[in-house]
């Protein structure tokens, strides 16, 4: 952990009166570590997907495959809209945003084909699903959302961690990545007319991944 992370988290803990701030850093430090055990779990059964569907189909279904884990501060932040306290407790009970993981894909029906196979795994259970690609936000942000739960072996436990999975194309990816650039920019005078655009930029990136994925079809049906 970097020292400026550190001294945030050791500032959080005593906004909360913590009476031990070095036991809790140390606590909170072994939960991280778990939820980055519980992102090298998934992580590794998508590249093994991506590895068996590539024979079978000649191509992989999968582009690129990346991780986070949230920021104390952003953890913080969540608890407290949440009307939660900064503590060990409330962050496991509470948050299933903590360990992250994008998976990016070539085309829709690809996205739909890795989560069906990864999730239907015995050792991986499905707690929630969001699907913004049939039902975007308002916002037209497209994704295909998933929060797993999965056993991780440590040395004196084995312990259910939870990880949220976002599949989308390369095309939804590019949006949320510009528009998340956008919406955090301040002062903006036309910010209402900017939404409109991005709107409509998202609709037209969804009709090309549509029919770039129709234009794949076609040329495997003439071959």
């Amino acid at each position: 952990m970097l020292k400026h992370e550190e001294e945030e988290l050791m500032t959080l803990f005593l906004k909360e009166n913590s009476e031990n701030v070095v036991e809790n850093l140390m606590e909170f430090n072994k939960l991280m570590m778990k939820y980055r055990s519980a992102i090298r779990e998934v992580t590794t059964k998508l590249e093994v997907l991506n590895d068996e569907l590539s024979l079978e189909g000649d191509r992989n279904p999968i582009e690129s495959i990346q991780s986070r884990i949230k920021k104390p501060i952003s953890i913080a932040g969540k608890l407290q809209r949440l009307g939660k306290k900064f503590n060990i407790e409330d962050i496991q009970e509470n948050l299933n945003d903590i360990a992250g993981i994008r998976v990016i894909c070539p085309f829709i029906e690809d996205i739909y084909r890795v989560s069906e196979m990864l999730t239907k795994q015995d050792d991986i259970s499905v707690v929630k699903v969001k699907d913004y690609i049939k039902n975007p936000k308002t916002n037209g942000y497209r994704s295909y959302h998933l929060i797993l739960e999965i056993p991780v072996f440590f040395s004196d436990c084995k312990q259910p961690m939870r990880v949220e999975v976002q599949i989308r194309t390369v095309a939804m990816n590019f949006w949320a990545s510009l528009e998340h650039q956008i919406r955090y920019k301040k002062n903006i005078s036309n910010q209402q007319e900017i939404c409109e655009e991005l709107k409509k930029c998202a609709d037209t990136i969804a009709s090309t991944d549509i029919r770039m994925q129709e234009l794949r079809q076609w040329i495997e049906s003439e071959q």
